[in-house]
């Protein structure tokens, strides 16, 4: 029997305010009277009841919603590099210094405590940091204490912890002299870490993922691959078709599915014949807005998808058409490069847990073969946009590094799934032409040199 469609309970009047709550929630790592704004916290509140619901029907999520504070756990399918972005500062992802010292730092806020100051934290913390080797701390070391900083300020961010007296900029500059005193937030910070099994059991980050489907059956399979198609559509910029399982491009193929999670987001169901997608015109359901106005690499991937279109379409040149990888392979080596710096001596092996071999999501040989441009006509692409628009209309930090802005913007647009790195060059993904007629147009001085993008509305479906 179908379930009951999402929103079931919402008024017409009131969708747009349900999708809108939804849609912080699914893009906001974390809601608080603070953050993302003063008054977020009440819209998505009045919600709660009727999202705890549809995030647990359609999703498999748990909303953990509270007068204080909302948060989304999530259960994992895959791995995905973009997933640490939401452990950054000032837009700077985290580094393994800063990863670590943030897991110390929560561990060192014992239950009893209401308030902690800097300098004790640092007494607690030093000893576990200097004891894992190739981390320590030396507070005469500007890089660590720059990363204590970082860290602090996350939490801080987020509400986990508040400053109440002192200076961390004054610690920063002094350890000795300087310190800071802050009230902690214990259910902030239990929120902030819950992961789906205890660390301590797992011997391979795989472990944190949602069951195989292979290991499901009966009725409450067909529920666990409707979930599972409805996740990887919320949280990948597009699904492709050739990149699940069967069973999950049988049901994406459904129309009952993708829509409903369309009336449940307020996002628009775009369908090809190579996968589905959810796409959002204003560009706020996201964390890689694209295209946008902001940064050289955003407008530069326009750019570069611009001449990638022409190039495609040149009647005098037959792009070679090459397979592409499957994600499954490409997951199994992030995978692996995790679990090669996995403590040996952190797993209680008497409760170790192993996860299975996964065997259910990793879809069947077909014809997955896409266009491939070489590393060399990528090379002259950015040369000829450095010379048509200028060097100074790349900004200060990329004007004399061209390859290097190649790079991120390639990276950028492989994160969107637009294109796929292989050896000597990139593969074109089908999604990729749906920004086939980008027009381009440079500003005015009145824009300040930039390179505005006039284009359609960009995908929606990467949160963190």
């Amino acid at each position: 029997m179908r379930r009951t469609r999402a929103a079931a309970g919402v008024q017409s009047t009131d969708l747009g305010a349900y999708q809108q709550a939804v849609r912080r929630v699914l893009t906001c790592d974390l809601i608080t009277a603070t953050r993302p704004r003063p008054g977020v916290l009440e819209q998505v509140l009045r919600w709660a009841d009727e999202m705890t619901v549809d995030f647990r029907e359609l999703l498999g999520y748990t909303l953990i919603a509270d007068t204080r504070q909302v948060r989304l756990v999530r259960r994992l399918d895959r791995l995905d590099p973009t997933q640490g972005l939401v452990f950054a500062k000032k837009g700077k992802p985290f580094d393994q210094r800063r990863m670590a010292y943030l897991c110390l730092a929560l561990a060192s806020f014992q239950r009893s405590r209401v308030e902690i100051s800097l300098a004790d934290l640092v007494r607690v913390f030093t000893p576990a940091a200097n004891a894992i080797a190739g981390l320590g701390f030396d507070p005469t070391v500007s890089g660590h204490k720059a990363a204590v900083v970082d860290v602090l300020g996350w939490l801080v961010d987020r509400g986990a912890l508040r400053l109440s007296d002192g200076s961390l900029e004054a610690w920063a500059r002094d350890s000795e002299r300087g310190d800071a005193l802050y009230d902690i937030d214990h259910d902030i910070c239990a929120v902030l870490f819950k992961p789906a099994r205890p660390v301590q059991h797992l011997t391979s980050a795989a472990g944190l993922l949602d069951d195989p489907l292979a290991r499901i059956d009966g009725a409450v399979h067909r529920q666990a691959v409707a979930q599972r198609a409805r996740r990887l559509l919320t949280e990948q910029p597009v699904v492709y078709f050739a990149d699940v399982a069967p069973a999950i491009a049988d049901v994406l193929r459904t129309q009952g599915l993708a829509e409903d999670l369309a009336r449940f987001t307020g996002l628009v169901v775009e369908r090809r014949a190579e996968g589905v997608m959810l796409a959002d015109a204003g560009g706020a359901f996201t964390d890689r807005p694209f295209p946008g106005r902001g940064g050289a690499i955003n407008r530069t991937a326009g750019l570069l998808l611009a001449k990638i279109a022409d190039l495609l379409e040149d009647p005098g040149h037959e792009p070679a058409l090459i397979e592409a990888p499957h994600h499954a392979d490409d997951h199994a080596e992030l995978v692996a490069r995790i679990d090669a710096g996995l403590p040996e001596a952190g797993v209680v092996r008497e409760l170790a847990w192993t996860p299975p071999e996964v065997t259910g999501d990793v879809p069947p040989e077909g014809d997955t073969a896409a266009p491939f441009v070489e590393r060399s006509r990528l090379d002259a692409m950015i040369d000829e946009l450095f010379e048509e628009f200028g060097a100074a209309s790349f900004t200060s930090a990329w004007q004399q590094d061209p390859r290097g802005l190649l790079e991120a913007a390639l990276t950028f647009l492989t994160e969107l799934s637009l294109l796929r790195p292989v050896p000597g060059g990139v593969l074109v993904l089908p999604a990729a032409v749906r920004y086939r007629n980008i027009t381009l147009a440079l500003a005015d001085n009145a824009h300040g040199g930039q390179l505005p993008l006039d284009l359609s509305g960009p995908p929606g479906g990467e949160t963190s």
